[in-house]
């Protein structure tokens, strides 16, 4: 500009003219402006208008131009300059003496033209600047504890045996196998399970008089550190050493201990687990294949009655299997003696296929591919009566049915909850997975940059709000996951008799609960991973497609959350059963007691941050929500079978209902466990942030299920909001330390195997 102090108009002009396009509406504003203007002379109008003319633009040289003229006059380090400071700086620059009284009405009319233009002025500043750094883009990882102290509280006892497989899978031989000839994959997965089997891990559940080491849980911590490597590893690990092995070991005897399970556990006898039927799936007890007793040959004949009886999804079946545990109705004499457990020969050691067994490949799954699962019919084959596993029933030498159990139903049951380990080791494989899974997001989400403000560099998209909210509860919620399945597993392995069925309904809704979380997981992780999720060498796709069955397998999901339910009704039946006068009224008493003490209006409108982050407000609200949904739930159905509906119609109607008393006992549980741990956790690094975690699943649980909490009366909008912002809040403190969260999971970077986080 020929006079100094039209300088100051650039950053205006600039800014108008920065999206190439200077409205009609923005050249008639600035025309008005400027000729209003007695300050400034013809000339200096003329060269001002002639900057903002619509017809001859300035060219993208001057606007550079511009903008390097303007960029002399910025401070790069202040966060709080504003446009109009820039503009009469930059008048300064050419003419340092200027007088105030031409500068004053200068600054005000240059902040009220901004005003006119709608130019946010702090903003507009970031233009020229060459750095830029806000609260976003500096925020970063920065761990606030030990790593090694948590991964010794997450490993708890177990470390030495998780550390051994974590050495071994991690040995070049365990390399991925990435070949798509599912005969390959097979053949390498047998490889790695002889492997294991040499080292000693398959027989670790085993007695010690035969070959294990009388180690259930090992085998546990052995079977999730597994999960980390090849998900088809793991199953088959699972059919061979845990199906196969643990039914001779849970419903065998000793005979049968002495003659397989060396072999078993060696893996010179590969075996199957031959439970699950084409008709009937879930529905054991309903199952058709046939085993009947001959008391003259001392023999079994198994036989497959018709198609849809064919025993279906085998694993170990199509190609390696020799034997299998077949569940059969046992006949003596034309009587149904219910389901039984036999040892059933299909193969002989070259791996040709016993006579009478006729066995066909299931082919290409969806996921899980080195795992060779089969379908097995039976005509007629016959095994000798020592074959039938004994443990709860047997045919005496008159040839008579016996058992030290009377009743059927209780037999069947009791023989099934033996089994309950199953449904312990493939929610702790799940929960692994989805370790995995985070692992990788979360560490591509501290790498990856993206956008940023303008002016600044690009940010870790770990930064982003958003970001956090898809990832941190899932964090939080694998991490609460970890202690309740700790805690199932020890009140398996420290059961008692009188305890088994709520073990049993513990372990299955926990198996639900854990892998419906894993695939909500890896899903979230994979699209937060964006395009480079979608590739398989980023792991992902096995993740997804391996851990996709683990929801139907071992018991369908949503039949095992009814039988969780069923359980929690008996439960509360008995409890009232029991219960006199006395103790119903103190009953009464009690839920009165509630309703005024959090029914309150200062209670359900409390938005106070102490209050929402309180562990007792956590624990309450979730036992609140426990004992009224199982209230509801028991009246509902009472009210059903009152008005003469058959319990099975009831219970059918009533389903839903059922699917939220299992979900709320669950959620209560886990809760709870992750509380006593974060009691019990010494180190106070470690305690604060598994406190934080623990706050988060706690209030995004709440946030999920504000809706109910709304319509019970217990919160009103003001809290339900109030929970969501803490929940965002949480998410933002815990973003520092994700890394080092996931990193303390110790999971093998040979196991990840992710390029996005190895390449970088």
């Amino acid at each position: 500009m020929t006079n100094p102090i039209l300088n100051s108009f650039l950053p205006i002009f600039y800014i108008a003219w920065s999206d190439d396009v200077l409205t009609e509406k923005e050249t008639n504003l600035l025309k008005e402006s400027i000729n209003t203007q007695d300050w400034l002379t013809k000339a200096d109008k003329k060269e001002l208008l002639s900057k903002i003319n619509i017809d001859s633009p300035p060219s993208r040289t001057e606007l550079q131009e511009w903008k390097e003229s303007i960029k002399r006059a910025v401070n790069q380090d202040s966060e709080e300059e504003l446009l109009t400071d820039i503009s009469i700086k930059l008048a300064l620059l050419d003419n340092p003496k200027i007088s105030n009284e031409k500068l004053k009405p200068l600054y005000f009319y240059l902040q009220n033209l901004e005003k006119l233009l709608g130019i946010i002025s702090n903003e507009a500043v970031y233009v020229f600047k060459e750095r830029h750094d806000t609260i976003t883009s500096k925020y970063a990882t920065e761990a606030t504890f030990s790593v090694e102290k948590l991964t010794e509280i997450l490993d708890g006892n177990q470390a030495e045996t998780i550390n051994k497989v974590k050495k071994i899978i991690s040995r070049p031989t365990f390399k991925y196998e990435e070949s798509t000839d599912i005969e390959v994959y097979r053949e390498k997965v047998l490889k790695w399970c002889k492997i294991l089997a040499k080292e000693g891990l398959g027989s670790t559940a085993y007695p010690k008089a035969h070959g294990g080491q009388d180690d259930v849980e090992a085998y546990f911590s052995i079977m999730e550190t597994l999960s980390y490597h090849d998900l088809s590893l793991v199953i088959k690990f699972g059919v061979q050493f845990g199906l196969w092995g643990m039914s001779i070991q849970s419903l065998g005897t000793e005979k049968h201990y002495a003659k397989y399970l060396k072999k078993v556990g060696t893996l010179s006898l590969p075996g199957c687990f031959a439970m699950t039927e084409t008709n009937h799936g879930s529905n054991v007890k309903s199952l058709e294949t046939t085993a009947t007793y001959d008391h003259k040959t001392k023999t079994f004949t198994i036989n497959t009655p018709h198609k849809l009886a064919r025993k279906e999804y085998i694993g170990n079946a199509a190609r390696d299997g020799q034997m299998a545990t077949v569940f059969a109705k046992l006949i003596i004499d034309g009587t149904d003696h219910g389901v039984n457990a036999f040892i059933v020969p299909i193969r002989d050691s070259k791996n040709k296929v016993h006579e009478g067994v006729t066995i066909e490949d299931c082919g290409l799954k969806m996921g899980l591919n080195g795992v060779d699962n089969g379908i097995i019919y039976f005509d007629n084959v016959v095994i000798p009566k020592e074959n039938m596993l004994d443990r709860f029933a047997s045919i005496n030498s008159k040839g008579q049915f016996e058992s030290p159990i009377a009743s059927d139903n209780r037999r069947f049951f009791t023989m099934l909850g033996t089994l309950v380990g199953g449904r312990i080791g493939i929610p702790r494989s799940a929960l692994a997975a989805a370790k995995s899974a985070l692992t990788i997001a979360i560490r591509y989400g501290d790498q990856r940059r993206q956008f940023g403000p303008q002016g600044g560099s690009e940010v870790p998209i770990l930064n982003y709000r958003m970001h956090q909210r898809r990832l941190m509860p899932y964090l939080a919620k694998s991490y609460a996951i970890h202690f309740a399945l700790q805690y199932v597993t020890q009140r398996f392995l420290n059961r008692k008799e009188s305890e088994m069925q709520e073990i049993e309904a513990l372990a299955a809704g926990m198996k639900a609960y854990s892998t419906w979380n894993t695939r909500d997981t890896i899903q979230e992780c994979r699209e937060a991973c964006g395009g480079k999720g979608y590739l398989a060498e980023n792991r992902f796709a096995a993740l997804k497609n391996d851990t996709e069955v683990y929801t139907t397998f071992e018991g369908d999901n949503t039949v095992l959350m009814n039988l969780v339910a069923k359980n929690r009704l008996s439960e509360f039946k008995n409890q009232f059963g029991e219960m006199n006068a006395l103790s119903l009224f103190n009953y009464v008493v009690d839920q009165a007691k509630t309703s005024i003490t959090y029914k309150n209006p200062f209670a359900t409108r409390n938005t106070d941050e102490n209050h929402l982050v309180d562990s007792e407000f956590h624990i309450h609200a979730f036992q609140f929500r426990e004992r009224e949904i199982q209230a509801s739930a028991a009246k509902r159905i009472k009210k059903l079978l009152d008005s003469g509906l058959d319990s099975f119609d009831a219970f059918n109607i009533a389903q839903h209902h059922l699917i939220n008393v299992s979900q709320a006992y669950l959620e209560r549980i886990v809760l709870e466990q992750f509380q006593l741990q974060i009691e019990k956790t010494k180190d106070e690094g470690a305690k604060a942030i598994l406190k934080k975690l623990c706050q988060l699943y706690a209030l995004s649980t709440l946030e999920k299920n504000a809706s109910w909490y709304l319509e019970q009366g217990y919160m009103e909008g003001v809290k339900t909001k109030a929970i969501r912002k803490a929940v965002n809040q949480l998410c933002w403190e815990i973003r520092q330390n994700a890394v080092p969260l996931v990193n303390a999971f110790a999971i093998p970077e040979s196991c990840l195997s992710a390029p996005i986080i190895t390449k970088q």
